[in-house]
């Protein structure tokens, strides 16, 4: 985001994020009535408050992807108390939110369970992501045996996907905040909520005081994002990968050295 009213309810709580006026980095109406045209440049100019003072021990090519990627995930497990140590956290999809959700969780000192439609990403997700579980959700027994033993759930799913079995990993009381946007409405469950006083919620970026917490905890404990640092004139193979789920977690275009060129 590149602007809010600074005068409604949500901005004056720092929640910026949900203004009803919200300017967006890409193709919002700017204050000035012209488009904004995002930050894939050498140069920009934009407001202070939505301005943050970024780590100098972070790589700004791994660090950058935090600034959406990041907050994304950092504000849900903040604002519903999914940040305890010693408490259950699933992450459902390892993508480009999941990986970097796991990280946050595990500095939080959390036990992670990742939940996935693909065994092939169990390794990882244990070895190289620090994880601490992996479930198939495609597999029954699994999902069974650990039945009520999540205290909150972060879910990055974009895609069609059913919410029961999900809901059902909850414990009594428990949350799943929804932060994935599927292209079609998701049938919602009701009577799993109903039965365990579980809370379903959704979650948008974050506002910029909680930007800044989050790149300043990332900093103190070393959160980066695992990317693959590419030149502007890649981009279209870049979102063709994209759209294959071809891509280990984040692409960055190294804007500075190789946008004048392309």
């Amino acid at each position: 985001m590149a602007g809010s009213c600074h005068s409604c309810g949500s901005c004056e709580q720092s929640l910026e994020n949900y203004c009803p006026k919200l300017i967006f980095t890409y193709n919002s109406r700017d204050a000035d009535g012209t488009r904004t045209q995002g930050g894939y440049s050498d140069t920009i100019v934009v407001n202070e408050h939505f301005v943050v003072r970024y780590p100098e021990n972070l790589p700004l090519d791994k660090g950058a992807p935090l600034l959406c990627a990041g907050i994304t995930v950092y504000s849900p497990m903040k604002q519903f108390g999914l940040n305890q140590p010693g408490m259950h956290l699933g992450v459902v999809g390892l993508g480009g939110l999941g990986h970097v959700a796991v990280k946050f969780g595990k500095a939080f000192g959390m036990r992670v369970t990742v939940i996935s439609t693909s065994p092939k990403k169990e390794k990882e997700a244990i070895e190289q992501l620090g994880a601490d579980a992996f479930l198939v959700s495609s597999n029954p027994e699994q999902m069974k045996a650990a039945m009520g033993t999540m205290d909150g759930i972060i879910n990055t799913v974009a895609a069609d996907h059913a919410l029961a079995p999900l809901i059902l990993l909850l414990k009594v009381h428990g949350k799943m905040v929804m932060i994935g946007v599927p292209e079609k409405p998701l049938a919602l469950p009701v009577f799993p909520l109903l039965m365990g006083g579980r809370i379903l919620a959704g979650s948008l970026i974050g506002g910029m005081k909680e930007t800044q917490e989050m790149i300043e905890f990332a900093g103190k404990h070393n959160i980066t994002a695992d990317i693959e640092l590419i030149p502007a004139d890649y981009v279209n193979r870049a979102m063709e990968r994209l759209a294959k789920g071809d891509v280990r977690y984040r692409f960055v275009i190294d804007v500075g050295n190789t946008l004048k060129s392309a």
